[in-house]
């Protein structure tokens, strides 16, 4: 089986998404890189290959163009620009809605029919654009959501408690950016909920460090890269591995008309369903709010 993956934009993003590709078993067996600073690329296919004898798969890497989206089975983006010390994901809506639309139709020209993976930010107003740029079904559009966000929760509440990350069940919601929430209701340890292991100080800590993360990272070396990569591998096993895993990816919202983060299940068909989680009176009105933010800037588009 040819599972091809296409990714648009080697900038940091894209290159630490590579990386961890090239450092963990992975379904992915094609491997094209596109981005507008061609002879970079070059450099990073080169450089890539150079990895073949000593990673876990094997898989082809090459430069390509867009012809090469027509057989992939993901397109991954992750071009756009870069949010700068002081600046917010929204404020990066303006910039990126342009690069996104010439970037969708010389995808969907090649006769792409695979599912759009998108890491850039504002994510949810972009992934919302990719899908209606696309006009593919949105089950085949999603993006990272806030997978990293529950990542970095995971960590410190990992941290705090000393169990493995893998073993927390809570997750942050909303939109990837400055209104996302954790329902701390619905967060569990071993079927034990939250609040035996946490006080209510160390809930709203740990939930205001998971949302100044990104910022925290900016202002130190002035972008963030490792976590989305791998977010981003995780994300593209589960879809070539047909694996029904729950990420809290951003998925279409009927109701609402935008994307956003909930759980959800992740397989070969893109987001096969979002699960229904039951929130206190102030997660809902946290979600709300969140709704609200993304609905506001994809209008002023």
């Amino acid at each position: 089986m040819n599972n091809k993956v296409v990714i648009i934009g080697c900038g940091n993003v894209g290159m630490s998404y590579c990386y961890a590709l090239m450092n963990q078993r992975t379904y992915v067996n094609e491997l094209v890189l596109i981005d507008i600073n061609a002879k970079k690329v070059e450099g990073e296919v080169m450089d890539l290959n150079h990895c073949l004898a000593y990673s876990p798969s094997k898989i082809d890497i090459k430069l390509g163009d867009y012809s090469d989206c027509k057989d992939a089975k993901i397109v991954v983006i992750a071009a756009g620009a870069n949010q700068n010390p002081g600046e917010t994901r929204m404020d990066l809506i303006k910039k990126n809605s342009k690069i996104f639309k010439d970037i969708v139709d010389s995808v969907m020209n090649s006769g792409f029919n695979g599912i759009f993976l998108v890491a850039t930010n504002p994510l949810d107003v972009m992934t919302y654009l990719t899908y209606k740029y696309s006009g593919l079904p949105h089950n085949k559009v999603l993006g990272t959501g806030t997978t990293l966000d529950t990542a970095r929760l995971k960590y410190l509440i990992s941290e705090k408690v000393g169990v493995s990350p893998k073993d927390i069940h809570a997750y942050v919601m909303g939109e990837h950016g400055d209104s996302e929430f954790v329902p701390w209701s619905n967060a569990n340890i071993a079927l034990k909920h939250i609040n035996y292991y946490l006080t209510e100080e160390e809930k709203i800590k740990i939930e205001n460090d998971v949302r100044n993360s990104a910022y925290e990272i900016i202002n130190r070396k002035g972008a963030t890269y490792y976590g989305i990569g791998m977010c981003l591998v995780r994300i593209t096993n589960a879809i070539l591995g047909d694996e029904n895993v729950i990420l809290s990816v951003s998925a279409y919202d009927k109701e609402h008309d935008i994307y956003i983060s909930t759980p959800a299940i992740v397989n070969n068909s893109g987001v096969k369903e979002k699960i229904f989680v039951p929130f206190n009176q102030e997660e809902t009105e946290k979600i709300k709010n969140s709704i609200n933010v993304i609905k506001e800037a994809i209008n002023k588009i």
